[in-house]
């Protein structure tokens, strides 16, 4: 990177942010850090200002607590509310990280974002950038970047994206970074460390949940739910209904107040329409194939899809897919590319 860049650092204060700052730091680069603070939950940036201390580089602590309870918490309870699996992750993304801070930050002058994401950000055989999946497949995050938009991917930097975990942990002991080692992974949402969602969505609501029917797909009732908001798409724990074949959750319907359940081959879809789209590539004038993604871990599917002109698309899998989940990203990739990705709206039957 030439002379002239100004390069900010989020930092969270685990390794994975720590590594990236301080490969970035040993480029010589003008690099400052900056830690978000999004929730009174989060704790005191100690270990972040011990980092940035460590490193010897500035740190801005940026208050973005109304933004985010306003973009990501309002968001995340509305979604189930409406009956819907909300992704939080790929929302925080795209309007706090790679929004609201990257906002701020030019307005100081820096040039270049850079996080501890496990994604690359390339350039395509055109020499246009690209966002790329990152090399260690089992961490891979490119899923959750798929709504950044096209435009800022020049001014990003994913310095762990051709890294795996191990050399993420053996590059911060060789450097003597203060963090911690036995700290467990980050699989939670951040907003609710013991992971009790349903107690903070009736706690943020202000209201009870609304009890329901449980019904199969032509109907037929098979017992009493405690509320659509405690339900996703493909769910079968939980539900309290015996039967000799173990029934899911297979839709959501909050407009009658059901939950329909069906046993596993019901929960199989041809395929799905999604809105939204946000195309990391030139958007495609037609119908084209990629591999489809319906949710974080989900090993992809061959599938068409096709663009209805309204920032929608219609989307057939090649081969029946399990639990689509309408609210959750779907993202679509060529190989490693990452081509765009919109929010499911309803799955084909």
């Amino acid at each position: 990177m030439s002379d002239g860049h100004k390069v900010a650092i989020a930092l969270s204060g685990g390794v994975d942010s720590a590594v990236a700052a301080a490969l970035l730091q040993r480029q010589g680069l003008d690099l400052q850090g900056v830690h978000l603070r999004l929730s009174p939950l989060a704790a005191p940036p100690d270990r972040v200002e011990a980092l940035a201390h460590y490193l010897g580089i500035p740190l801005t602590v940026l208050d973005l607590q109304a933004e985010f309870a306003r973009e990501v918490l309002d968001y995340f309870v509305s979604e189930y509310v409406r009956g819907r699996t909300p992704n939080p992750c790929v929302r925080c993304n795209a309007t706090i990280k790679f929004g609201y801070l990257w906002d701020y930050l030019k307005k100081s002058g820096v040039t270049h974002l850079a996080t501890g994401h496990y994604a690359r950000q390339n350039l395509d055989d055109h020499d246009v950038p690209g966002l790329f999946r990152g090399v260690d497949r089992r961490k891979d995050q490119s899923y959750f970047l798929s709504r950044l938009p096209l435009s800022l991917l020049p001014n990003l930097l994913f310095p762990l994206g051709q890294m795996t975990k191990e050399e993420v942990w053996r590059l911060s002991r060789q450097a003597g970074l203060p963090v911690r080692e036995n700290q467990p992974e980050s699989m939670e949402l951040c907003f609710i460390p013991t992971g009790g969602y349903r107690e903070f969505l009736q706690a943020r609501r202000g209201i009870e949940a609304s009890p329901g029917d449980f019904v199969d797909p032509r109907g037929r009732l098979l017992g009493r739910h405690r509320g659509v908001e405690s339900y996703t798409v493909g769910q079968r724990r939980g539900l309290g209904i015996p039967a000799r074949e173990p029934f899911y959750v297979i839709e959501i319907q909050p407009e009658t107040n059901r939950v329909v359940l069906g046993h596993r081959e019901e929960l199989l879809s041809p395929g799905l329409t999604a809105s939204g789209m946000n195309w990391l590539i030139t958007p495609p004038a037609g119908e084209i194939e990629a591999a489809a993604v319906i949710r974080y871990r989900h090993p992809g599917v061959r599938a068409r899809i096709t663009p209805q002109g309204d920032g929608s698309v219609q989307v057939a899998f090649a081969t029946p897919q399990s639990a689509v989940a309408p609210g959750q990203a779907v993202v679509f990739y060529d190989r490693d590319r990452v081509l765009g990705g919109g929010w499911i709206e309803a799955r084909m039957k």
